[in-house]
């Protein structure tokens, strides 16, 4: 008998630490649940988040410099100009009509910088079929 209440004193015990090891991993799987539900969250927005501050311009993105209080020169402009502006199948002349000379070309891709926005260097690059008309635009980390 005298064991009987140090075993039922150790299995409390025992029971214990399983709640708390319970506890911490129900708390630990929340937060990580929360993390990447933030991170893929943030991953979708981001062009919107990072590149959507401002509308299109056409005189300021024709104009715009890269300068040391403004290194992000055209990232502003960039969230507009590939979802409202360039829509699919416009002309590949009317796009560099609309944008100006492109910093970088290929046969069947265009790109203009953005500047150096977040921690790296973006672009926004331009795809075009055999016809020279706009399949997709997209904003590029480099």
């Amino acid at each position: 008998m005298a064991s009987d209440p140090e075993s039922a004193a150790a299995q409390h015990e025992i029971d214990s630490s399983f709640r708390w090891i319970r506890l911490v991993s129900v708390i630990s799987a929340l937060i990580a649940v929360l993390i990447t539900i933030a991170f893929f969250s943030w991953w979708a927005m981001k062009d919107w988040w990072v590149f959507g501050d401002r509308p299109f311009d056409q005189v300021q993105w024709i104009t715009a410099q890269p300068s040391d209080e403004q290194r992000c020169y055209r990232g502003a402009m960039a969230y507009d100009l590939k979802t409202r502006v360039l829509r699919p199948g416009i002309p590949r002349e009317m796009v560099t009509a609309i944008l100006g000379r492109p910093t970088w070309e290929d046969f069947q891709q265009i790109e203009y910088d953005l500047g150096h926005c977040l921690w790296d260097t973006h672009g926004l690059s331009l795809q075009f079929n055999a016809e020279n008309r706009l399949i997709r635009a997209r904003i590029v980390q480099h």
